[in-house]
């Protein structure tokens, strides 16, 4: 008979210890060690049966990939996610904050892959007519969706098996649980062990699963950090609740580029794609107010044209005060210090508070002279001209590098109808080469940067 022993496991790495840890030994992670059971057997002894695979074994030469092996979704930003659409016998883990799509995301990819595909979709957290509201609301009325409302993960494997869609989706791998695991769902073995099972079924039926993880309180997804190398793909929503704006991020893909993004506008009869997110982001920009100028950020292949916005006023306190919102608090205050050492300007008495436009996050450096020229701006009380865009990385010594992918950031503030544009001096040969039509600024320094500043 099987009896069960208390057992700690971290949920970042997955160690296992007969006792409880403020820190695991293995990954160094602070309080990530929770309490689950772990059944084993009273009876010892026993001699695994071994088995001969020889059979199953095939040379590289003999597989066949000149099929379709992809599924178009029929939503072009989540197809260029992906790597160009849903793999056959992929899983594919999606996460997010509650509220921000998931599920409506999902529910529309339904109605244009049910013209062709049959879709089981799994939900462990609404009933069925929940589901036939929301699906009303999206206009989803195909006749290829069907709805299973379980939370058993071995019965849902079984009749996947059974029935065998072409395309499952799971919602959500929390709600799931298996049986003979006395955890409650949503522990680190259950989570795990579902994962796991899913898994199997998707290579083993070369059946494509959609998986939905919620997130934790840090952003992450809720559950063991083994999960995210179980599955073939995890993508991240991401949006402020305040804002339309949802952007849909790929951290892991066996089938594609990680480096891409999909982005969205959520409405009220689902989520819109968004084609040109340059104009949706520069739609009502102010005129002739200080403190504001564009950059262009790359998002994979893709170059997105950004807002930035200083304002820089008198502080009341002794210590003034720092605030940036869609970039980098601790790159904010370094480009602050080099503009008090190489420009003379003085901050010591400013509160700078900083944001990007339209809830967007600028992760690189390229960002770096447009945020300067806005606290100069923002300082001198002078608007920078509106069709002007400003691209660099700013370093230590006030020097302005050269950033990656130079032609088509300028490409696109061309197509975008700016007329100048400010750049590090080492990209001009590659621009004058490029054939661009735009006015090419070369500066090499900060200080040159600003004298053009002075000169409009």
């Amino acid at each position: 008979m099987a009896r069960s022993k208390i057992v700690y496991e971290c949920s970042e790495c997955g160690y296992e210890s007969g006792k409880w840890n403020g820190r695991c030994p293995s990954c160094g992670a602070w309080n990530s060690f929770e309490e689950l059971k772990q059944a084993t057997s009273a009876k010892s002894g026993k001699t695994r049966k071994t088995a001969d695979l020889s059979d199953e074994i095939l040379e590289l030469s003999e597989i066949d990939v000149n099929t379709d092996v992809r599924y178009k979704t029929g939503i072009g930003e989540l197809d260029r996610v992906l790597g160009g659409g849903l793999v056959k016998g992929s899983i594919v883990l999606l996460g997010g904050a509650p509220g921000i799509g998931k599920s409506t995301l999902l529910l529309q990819i339904c109605q244009f892959l049910g013209e062709n595909y049959s879709i089981l979709y799994v939900s462990g957290e609404e009933s069925a007519r929940q589901i036939k509201l929301r699906a009303q609301r999206l206009s989803v009325d195909t006749e290829s969706l069907y709805i299973l409302t379980v939370t058993d993960a071995e019965a849902i494997c079984d009749t996947i098996a059974s029935s065998t869609p072409d395309i499952v989706i799971i919602d959500s791998v929390q709600t799931m649980s298996i049986p003979e695991i006395t955890s409650s769902p949503g522990s680190i073995t259950q989570v795990r062990e579902c994962t796991n099972l899913f898994m199997n079924t998707a290579k083993r039926l070369e059946i494509p699963i959609i998986v939905v993880g919620h997130v934790n309180k840090d952003g992450a997804i809720a559950g063991p950090k083994v999960m995210e190398h179980i599955v073939d793909a995890v993508l991240y929503f991401e949006g402020e609740r305040n804002y339309s704006f949802r952007v849909l991020r790929t951290v892991k893909n066996r089938y594609g580029s990680t480096n891409e993004i999909g982005v969205f506008d959520m409405q009220d009869k689902g989520l819109r794609e968004v084609e040109n997110p340059s104009e949706m982001l520069l739609s009502g920009r102010p005129e002739n107010v200080s403190g504001t100028c564009v950059t262009c950020t790359m998002e994979g292949q893709r170059p997105i044209l950004t807002e930035i916005q200083v304002l820089a006023a008198k502080s009341g306190f002794s210590a003034p005060r720092r605030m940036s919102k869609g970039f980098d608090f601790n790159r904010m205050t370094i480009i602050i210090a080099v503009l008090e050492k190489r420009a003379d300007l003085f901050f010591g008495t400013l509160d700078v508070y900083m944001n990007v436009v339209g809830g967007f996050r600028i992760d690189e450096t390229a960002g770096d002279l447009a945020v300067a020229l806005c606290l100069y701006s923002s300082i001198v009380d002078k608007p920078v001209d509106k069709k002007t865009i400003a691209i660099g990385e700013i370093g230590l010594g006030g020097e302005i590098r050269a950033v990656s992918n130079i032609i088509q950031r300028v490409r696109e503030a061309e197509r975008m109808g700016f007329s100048t544009c400010i750049v590090p001096k080492q990209s001009l040969p590659a621009l004058r080469e490029s054939g661009v039509k735009i006015r090419i600024i070369g500066v090499s320094d900060i200080n040159q940067a600003f004298s053009f500043f002075n000169r409009k």
